[in-house]
Order: structure tokens, then C-alpha cells, then sequence
């Protein structure tokens, strides 16, 4: 059966009745993407699949970012293929990048998403499968190179894997060696912040230390820094984020305006869009 049915393009000028509105009595995946991406492409055809097999349950909506820069930018999308599922208006889940076929099932299955024979069964049975931990995601990554070892995409990607396990010396390479279509790319610009934050940290001293000198005086701003990039690279994005928008309030010129590249290079690394959304704001706020 053809996906059709159920997936059409998104302009600017549409947006509202063929998303906003539609979100209101059927679920819109959106998905963002660029056509000069084989990886986009490959994503887009695994949900027009998966439009077609769950018949109607959910819409997708393709948003070329070449095409449509004023909706890339109302989104906030730093790269692309993007996704957000869609309802009532409001954006109720996502992923970056390209997933295997079961997470995408396991989202959907998460908001009552299933294919028209699913049973209740089915969906308790996604929706229960495990997120993929960050070393089973660089193994993922790895076996994928391994079948196409001529994209040069996938390579990107497993750079991107390998950062989350704090493996920066081969990430850097694989960066390093990226032509040059791809050195530009979003995901690049998003692994080269990380790779940066993990290089301010080669001689810093430790949370404990930097958590007093910050007790003892807040304005340390070079503490509060160092303590921000720890918390990023921990996993913990809003610790980091507190830190750095901090130091921003204290000192906008601070290091040659580094408060407000940390804040950039942070919304550039961390995923959670509505945290980074929240934090946006505040920037604004202080900044204008």
C-alpha cells in the first residue's frame, strides 16, 4: 500500500491546518530533513513505511529545511533528519538523527500509536522495550559503518555515539577525517562543541573542589564554568545550563564573552528541546 495517504509536505503557510489543527483529531509526525542527506533519506523512507502500515493511526508531515528556513527556525532544528510527534497543538515527544525501526515503534507505542491489527498485548510489549544505553548505541553505530563503510554519515554518527562515552580521542579523529560536504554539517558543529567542552576539561580540577571554591565566592566565574562543562559532560544538562547562565548574569564579557558561547555550544549539545527552549529565554532575558 502506498504511504500517501498519510504524508504530505509541510510549508510555513500550511502549517497551522495541516499540523496545528490536524494534531488536534489525528497524531502528526514531523519530520524534518534535507534531500542532499542519504541519512535523511533513509529515515524518511522507514516512516512513510510505518505511515502506511499504521494506516491512518498517525499522519507524517515532511519539512524539507532547505526549503522551509522559517519553520527550521521557529523548531529550533540544528540538524537534521529531526523528528516530533504531534497533538492537540503541541509537541509530546522526538528524537534526532536517525533511530533504528524499534525506537520509533516504542514512541509511538508510548502514546496509544499502533498499527490497526495491533492488539493491547502488542503495545504493552513495545512500550516496553529498552532505550538503547550509550554503549549499546556506539556498538549500534559501529556495526553500521561496518556495513557501509563508504557513508561517511554513519562515521558522523558514531563520532556522536562515542562522545556520549567519553570516548573523545577516537570521536576527534573520526571528525578530523570528515570530507568536507560533512565538516559543516549540524551534527559535526554539535560533536566539535562537545569535543570542545571535553578539552577545557584536561587539566580542571574536580566537582568537589570547584563546587567550594564556587561556596566560597560566586562571582568565581571560572569555577562556575568548569563546573557547568562537568555537569554537561555528566549528563547532567540543567546543572550545566544554571551554571552557565549564571555566569552570563554576573558577566556577560566574562573571557571574551565566554558565559554566552557556553550557553550556544550547550544548546547546541543537548537534546532535551524544551530545556533548551527555557534556557533560550532566559538568555534572552538578560541579554535584551
Amino acid at each position: 500500500m502506498s504511504p500517501q495517504p498519510y504524508v504530505f509536505d509541510v510549508t510555513a503557510e500550511g502549517f497551522t491546518a495541516d499540523v496545528a489543527q490536524q494534531s488536534a483529531s489525528v497524531p502528526v509526525l514531523l519530520n524534518f530533513y534535507t534531500p542532499r542527506s542519504s541519512h535523511c533519506m533513509d529515515l524518511l523512507q522507514l516512516l512513510e513505511k510505518l505511515a502506511a502500515e499504521y494506516n491512518g493511526a498517525f499522519v507524517l508531515g515532511r519539512v524539507d529545511v532547505d526549503q522551509q528556513y522559517e519553520l527550521r527556525t521557529a523548531f529550533r532544528i540544528d540538524s537534521a533528519p529531526t523528528v516530533f510527534l504531534m497533538a492537540n497543538g503541541e509537541i509530546i515527544n522526538g528524537f534526532p538523527g536517525l533511530v533504528p525501526e524499534e525506537i520509533v515503534r516504542q514512541m509511538l507505542a508510548q502514546h496509544g500509536i499502533v498499527p490497526a491489527e495491533a492488539t493491547t498485548e502488542d503495545l504493552g510489549q513495545i512500550a516496553e522495550e529498552v532505550v538503547l544505553s550509550p554503549a549499546e548505541q556506539v556498538q549500534a553505530a559501529r556495526d553500521a559503518v561496518a556495513a557501509e563503510p563508504d557513508k561517511e554519515e554513519l562515521k558522523l554518527d558514531l563520532a556522536l555515539a562515542l562522545l556520549k562515552t567519553g570516548s573523545t580521542a577516537e570521536a576527534s579523529a573520526l571528525i578530523d577525517a570528515l570530507p568536507a560536504n560533512l565538516s559543516t554539517d549540524d551534527r559535526a558543529v554539535r560533536a566539535k562543541a562537545r569535543l570542545d567542552f571535553a578539552a577545557a576539561l584536561a587539566d580542571a580540577p574536580a566537582p568537589a573542589e570547584l563546587d567550594a571554591r564556587i561556596a566560597a565566592d560566586g562571582k568565581d566565574l571560572a569555577a562556575r564554568h568548569l563546573r557547568g562543562v562537568h555537569h554537561l559532560l555528566g549528563g547532567e544538562d540543567e546543572a550545566a545550563l544554571e551554571q552557565f547562565i549564571a555566569m552570563l548574569a554576573a558577566d556577560r564579557s566574562f573571557a571574551d564573552g565566554l558565559p554566552r558561547k557556553a550557553l550556544i555550544d550547550a544548546f547546541r549539545v543537548i537534546e532535551d528541546e524544551e530545556l533548551v527552549s527555557r534556557y533560550r529565554r532566559k538568555m534572552s532575558s538578560i541579554l535584551f
